[in-house]
Formats: structure tokens, sequence, C-alpha cells
């Protein structure tokens, strides 16, 4: 039971308005300016004067103030909105979303005097009706998806979001110690061939630098449907600016920089591990490496906090709902879908009848 105090406190908010007819405006990934929906009326969003402005910039990590995590839930702020006057409640953690009285786009402070500020933004470079064809071509691709299910599938209304992810860079170097192994076919007294593994032991050095290592920031959303939709194409990214948010739900991270960085270091390991054992097999023309053991000293860690930009919605089929997600850079889709028993059954038929007459025709 969360026995923590719930904080409210009133924020200012910031909504874009259209000045030929006062509705809410909102960032429209098809012309990339602020668009107004009603009237038509677009406004570029100001990019910096300086070129080395214009894209999301390295921070230093051992500089970074706030290092902590949040909980989604344990605070609240209340948003007065500009155009119906109504009082909203949101948690801590969002900075957009949609007043649910007249429609209108919240966007708030996206950073406190305890965490830190985005310094990097994907915008929407696919829209809803994209996502949309996105949504339908993925469903069709589904071998194992009832037939039904492929020709009735609709999806609910699209959702656009911002989630927080981190970004680290860093240079990393490894000492190591390994076994690798070497086959060989040798021949028993009658003439059976069979392999053996020669094995030798190695040790040695390895480097390398780590760009844009890339950890959700975020554990309120379904980590594998999220993966299945990663990567995003993290050298685009630009310099944080809210109008890209308008229009959108966004939220700040929960995951902070330091546990961040430690699930970072855990990831960046099995990296590193794989690069020593394609470092092994390449040196010594080895076919197999095992007991690898290696220590890593990190050196000039940078990192970047960024919002990028996911599609979401949901389908039903047979009084079940599945969810899925459309990447708002790439347009790459992920999530659950219907499987059809039958179809499940005759792929399991016909790989083992494969495997029969295999069988039969070696014999």
């Amino acid at each position: 039971m969360n026995t923590e105090e719930q904080v409210i406190e009133e924020v200012t908010e910031f909504d874009a308005k259209c000045p030929s007819c006062s509705a809410s405006i909102q960032f429209n990934p098809a012309n990339g300016m602020l668009t107004c929906a009603y009237c038509g009326y677009t406004e570029e969003i100001p990019l910096p004067e300086e070129d080395v402005q214009k894209v999301a910039q390295e921070l230093n990590f051992q500089e970074a103030m706030q290092r902590n995590s949040f909980q989604w839930g344990q605070e609240k702020k209340t948003v007065i909105c500009d155009a119906c006057a109504a009082e909203s409640i949101y948690d801590a953690l969002e900075v957009a979303n949609v007043c649910p009285y007249c429609g209108s786009n919240h966007v708030m402070e996206s950073v406190t005097d305890t965490s830190l500020a985005p310094n990097g933004v994907a915008p929407f470079a696919i829209t809803h009706q994209q996502a949309d064809e996105r949504f339908n071509k993925w469903m069709k691709g589904k071998w194992f998806a009832p037939n039904e299910a492929k020709r009735s599938a609709k999806a609910d209304a699209f959702q656009g979001i911002y989630l927080p992810y981190w970004t680290f860079d860093t240079k990393t170097a490894s000492q190591y110690t390994a076994s690798y192994g070497k086959h060989r076919k040798v021949k028993d007294k009658d003439g059976n061939e069979r392999t053996e593994t020669d094995w030798f032991k190695t040790k040695g050095f390895y480097q390398k630098f780590i760009d844009d290592h890339l950890i959700r920031a975020t554990t309120r959303y379904d980590a594998g449907i999220l993966r299945s939709v990663e990567p995003f194409q993290t050298g685009q990214l630009q310099s944080f600016n809210k109008d890209y948010l308008t229009g959108y739900v966004a939220e700040r991270y929960s995951i902070g920089i330091e546990d961040g960085w430690k699930m970072a270091e855990n990831e960046i390991r099995q990296k590193l591990h794989d690069g020593i054992v394609a470092q092994i097999k390449k040196q010594h023309r080895a076919d197999v490496v095992k007991n690898v053991h290696f220590s890593t000293v990190h050196s000039d860690t940078t990192y970047k906090y960024v919002m990028l930009p996911l599609w979401v919605s949901s389908f039903r089929y047979q009084n079940k709902t599945y969810q899925f997600m459309v990447n708002g850079q790439t347009g790459k889709v992920g999530g659950n879908s219907p499987v059809s028993a039958v179809k499940v059954i005759i792929a399991i038929i016909t790989v083992l009848a494969f495997i029969a007459i295999f069988y039969f025709l070696t014999q």
C-alpha cells in the first residue's frame, strides 16, 4: 500500500492558439508545422540560428545534478485550462495532454526543481493516417492470425504520445581472459568421423565506443511491445522544443538517470561480451569461445534526455482487446494479435511431415 503523501500543486500550462479561429493548434507530422485542424492555419516552429543548436547535444553524465527516479501516482498537479477555465488534475510526471472538457492542448513544464530538463526530441514523422496504413499492412502479414481477424481488425482512435528515453555515449576499455577452441575432424578405427575440439587459453584488451545506447525512462507501457517497435533513429534527434509536444500526450521520466545508467551498463556489458568473442574468433580463427571473463572501465560518459514519438492504439477481436504501437518516427509496428489454433496445428503437422519424409529418404 502506498503511504506516500500526494502533493497537489498548481502549475502553469501553455496552449498554442490559432490566431485565426482561436482553436487549439498542434504539431502536424505531414508538414512539420503547427497546424489548425479547423481553419487550416499553419505556423512554422522556429529553429535555432546556430546549426550546432539544432540537434540534441551530449551532456556530461557526471555533472547531472538530479539523479533520482520517480513513481507514477505519487504526486499530482492541477492545471487551469486557459480556454475553458476548467481545472484538471494530472500526474506530476505528465508534461502534455488534452483538456478533457474542451479539447484544448495542455503543454506543461517539462522540468522541476527535482528533475532534469529534456534536451532532445524526435518529432512525429508518421501521421495517424500513415500509422493506420502501417497497422493494416502489419496485421495482414501475421501468418498465424485468423483470416477473419485480418479482414475485420480496425484500429481504435490513435493516441500520439512522447515517451522519455535516455541515450548514453561511453568509451569502454576491457581486459579479458577466455578459452577458445578449434574443431578438427578425426576418424576412429572403423572409419567413423567425429569432431574433436582443441582448447587454448587467451587474454587481451578490447576497446569499443558506445554511441547512443537507448534506455526507456518509463515503466508505464508494455516493455515487449516497445522493444518490438525500436530502434529509433537517434542520429536525427533535434534540440528540444515544447512546440513539438503540442496536441500529444507526453510524460517526464520516472526512471532517473542513475538507474538508467545501471540498466545501460548491464546491456552494454552484453555488447562487450559479444564483441570480445568476435575479436577472439577473428584473431585466432577459432570456432568456439567460452569462459569469457572481463572487467571494463568507462570514460567520457555522456547522456541525452530525449522525447520519442509513438502512436498507441488497440483493436478488438472476439471480445478481446489487442494493443499495438507504431513508431512515430520510423513507422515500425509491434504489438499483440490473435492466433489461429488451426493454423498452428497445420504448421506443426507440416513440419513433422517434412521431418518424416527427410528421415525416410536418408535411410
